[in-house]
């Protein structure tokens, strides 16, 4: 469970772009790293919204996203949607590979390299969220 919980807050790390607000200090454009640097995302615009897809992951990952999902894990979307709001938080939908199933996210930026992501799922009850930090460009 804890594996999954791990992949889940991966995912929610897109959750911190937006649409309209794409191109303004901080962006959230770029390629992220979970905390465990098991998966890295790139963060891009995709017409209005923001979508986030994999583009690295660790061999580990690749095998815990494989236990329900027929797709490679590099080079899924993982987020759609997103959106930001007045609140400065991104929203959208989250899919999460190793547990097969889409969420709702959120996130925001704690500075201009660093984002919080936070993921809940039954109705708000139970809530992870997790540090992300953008890769520099030379290394993407």
């Amino acid at each position: 469970m804890c594996s999954r919980f791990a992949n889940f807050a991966v995912a929610l790390t897109l959750a911190l772009v937006a649409g309209p607000a794409w191109g303004r200090a901080p962006t959230f454009d770029g390629v992220w790293r979970n905390p465990r640097d098991t998966v890295h995302l790139e963060l891009r615009p995709c017409g209005a919204f923001i979508c986030g897809h994999v583009i690295w992951a660790t061999d580990a990952a690749k095998k815990a996203a494989s236990r329900y999902s027929k797709n490679e894990l590099v080079g899924q979307q993982l987020f759609r949607d997103f959106t930001l709001r007045d609140d400065g938080t991104a929203r959208g939908k989250v899919f999460v590979p190793d547990l097969g199933l889409t969420f709702k996210g959120a996130a925001q930026h704690v500075n201009s390299d660093t984002i919080k992501v936070k993921g809940c799922v039954i109705g708000n009850m139970i809530c992870k969220s997790q540090i992300w930090t953008r890769l520099p460009a030379s290394s993407n």
